[in-house]
């Protein structure tokens, strides 16, 4: 499979980013790299009251067949992080900075007209309002029969089958009946779905999905989902998907990136991040789940319907830890230098918090999740001495 006919293959071995034959930064790819590697990602704008570091210095990976989430409360950097990989940001005001390798090429050393080669093609999009991204002055075929045309040369006969094939795979219902309906005529699901039918229109290699479930029901919230499942097993797709909703994360994700101000908080695999939280903003962002009331006394910093404070001021973020301000365990040492370094605390599990710095006791933060088993012991303990007191 090709990205787009220019040459460059699918599985970055020999890819080309301009169809000379040479990889875009001559190194080549190999089978161990992964997918996409981010590197001291950062990304500034330039306003009136100074440079805005939406985000700074953030590293993570992608691997093929694996869907990392990005999960932050909003402002954190999700977006602006996942638009600045194929430079969508735009340059001047954004400056972008650090490495984006995909499939062993570093992008950001791409001139814009390889760039564009990447971006829809081998990298897809689906953002989070299709009400918004639809053109409702055309139908929904027309505006997929487009998108097929503009990266493939094929007759209207053969894109309007593909299309009609995409929706299908999609799963939106009798797809030769609606092709020539309007977006109106779709349910918000739908839309969403005829989305995500135009990011395969190239087969990528990397989907990236930002916030694609909101606004709407839950139910069909869970039907996208599960189609997004469904098509990285069978297009071996990479997904990084952008959310702030935890439990959409613990349905989809295979591993975690916590975002905070710009910076990495924790990551590490979906299961210990969510059965082990490690940095105190992760588990006030788990705290505020439903269910989960009898954390807040434990992790500190969260109130009832969300965590106490705000977000810093990006054109003057504070020194040491991002989190510090509204961090109850905070310490001075948490106020000076730079984010702390991240440290591991699992296979895969790592976090920036001085409290795990060698020579420093992690026990200084309550474990919420022993808080929650302890309350559930005591109730269970103060029913059986009911029981026994009844008889």
């Amino acid at each position: 499979m090709t990205d787009n006919g220019s040459g460059a293959t699918a599985d970055g071995s020999g890819a080309t980013a301009d169809g000379s034959g040479a990889t875009a930064d001559g190194s080549g790819a190999t089978t161990d790299d992964p997918l996409l590697a981010v590197e001291g990602l950062r990304t500034t704008f330039e306003t009136e009251a100074g440079d805005l570091v939406a985000v700074d210095g953030i590293d993570f990976t992608v691997e093929r067949g694996e869907t990392v989430c990005l999960v932050g409360e909003s402002g954190s950097g999700k977006t602006v992080a996942v638009e600045s990989l194929t430079g969508l940001i735009d340059q001047p005001p954004g400056r972008i900075e650090g490495s984006v390798r995909f499939r062993g090429a570093e992008l950001t050393a791409l001139p814009p007209k390889a760039l564009r080669r990447h971006r829809g093609a081998s990298i897809a999009y689906v953002f989070q309002n299709p009400q918004d991204a639809l053109n409702h002055c055309y139908t929904v075929g027309w505006q997929l029969i487009e998108a097929i045309q503009v990266h493939e040369d094929v007759s209207d006969a053969a894109a309007r089958a593909r299309a009609i094939d995409l929706l299908d795979t999609v799963g939106v219902p009798d797809p030769a009946g609606r092709i020539d309906e309007y977006p109106h005529q779709f349910s918000g699901g739908e839309k969403q779905r005829v989305m995500i039918a135009m990011a395969l229109v190239t087969e990528p290699d990397l989907l990236v999905a930002d916030e694609p479930t909101t606004a709407l029901d839950v139910t069909t919230q869970a039907g996208i989902l599960q189609l997004l499942d469904d098509l990285k097993a069978e297009y071996g797709l990479g997904v990084l998907f952008v959310t702030h909703d935890l439990a959409t994360v613990s349905q989809i994700a295979d591993r975690v990136v916590v975002l905070y101000a710009g910076t990495v908080m924790e990551r590490g695999p979906v299961v210990d991040v969510f059965e082990r939280p490690a940095h105190p903003y992760t588990r006030a962002l788990l705290a505020c789940l439903p269910g989960r009331e009898s954390d807040l006394d434990a992790v500190g910093g969260a109130e009832r319907g969300g965590i106490a404070g705000s977000l810093p001021d990006p054109t003057a973020p504070p020194d040491g830890c991002r989190f510090a301000p509204r961090c109850a365990h905070a310490e001075s040492a948490c106020s000076t230098g730079d984010q702390p370094p991240e440290v591991a605390v699992g296979d895969g599990h790592r976090v920036s918090c001085i409290h795990y710095d060698p020579g420093d006791d992690p026990s200084a933060l309550p474990d919420p999740t022993e808080s929650a088993a302890e309350a559930e012991r005591s109730s269970v303990e103060s029913a059986r001495q009911d029981v026994i007191g009844d008889e």
